[in-house]
């Protein structure tokens, strides 16, 4: 079981159990006849799948951040190949060569209001997504459905002297941080999906 977490084996013997429990209430449903026996059952059909269900979706919670999870969808490789562009001037690509976030969340990191970790319609969104993705019928180009905002910058640069001090922000600290002024105006390379091919591609080493 290599590469599965303890916590995901975990869930999987939950699930064998649980189906093994089920298995035995049908093939004797005489066991239900003592108070025991419904004890028993509720337990089998009640409690053992609830609490399967909600350690899955702790589980897939958690997997949702990743970048692999991220890029696992057909659509979403060329926003992939953007965090290789070898070019400094490309927001996320800067960013995540320069491990300013982190690799294994790169997207999560700056879109963490996304699907389901958005609010209601976000999360109906995203099983749109999901949707649209398993029977291919995705639209392109893909976008934002409201302008990017400036919280997700500024939790990592509020506060830090590299951007307080710095000259280009500080005429424009106080619109930055009520939105008036979005981040993107002045730093408005950013996926650029649709151009990869003028660009180079940054090769990391073996173990980057």
């Amino acid at each position: 079981m290599a590469g599965l977490t303890g916590f995901t084996v975990s869930l999987i013997f939950l699930a064998a159990v649980t189906l093994a429990m089920i298995a035995v209430v049908l093939r004797r449903p005489e066991l239900t006849a003592s108070a025991g026996g419904m004890i028993f059952a509720f337990f089998t059909f009640f409690v053992l799948p609830g609490v399967a269900l909600l350690g899955g979706t702790v589980q897939h919670y958690e997997q949702a951040k990743s970048t692999e999870f991220c890029v696992s969808c057909h659509i979403n490789q060329p926003f992939r190949e953007s965090l290789y562009i070898d070019d400094g001037r490309f927001l996320p690509a800067a960013h995540f060569q320069n491990k300013r976030i982190p690799a294994d969340r790169a997207c999560y990191a700056c879109h963490s209001d996304y699907t389901m970790f958005g609010d209601v319609d976000d999360k109906i969104r995203g099983v749109r997504h999901v949707w649209h993705n398993v029977w291919g019928t995705w639209s392109e180009p893909v976008a934002l459905y409201e302008p990017f905002e400036n919280t997700a910058c500024l939790e990592c640069h509020a506060g830090a002297r590299s951007y307080e001090e710095h000259p280009d922000h500080r005429p424009y600290l106080r619109e930055l941080i009520d939105g008036s002024r979005s981040c993107v105006m002045c730093h408005n390379l950013v996926h650029e999906v649709d151009k990869l091919d003028r660009f180079g591609r940054w090769e990391p080493e073996a173990g980057e």
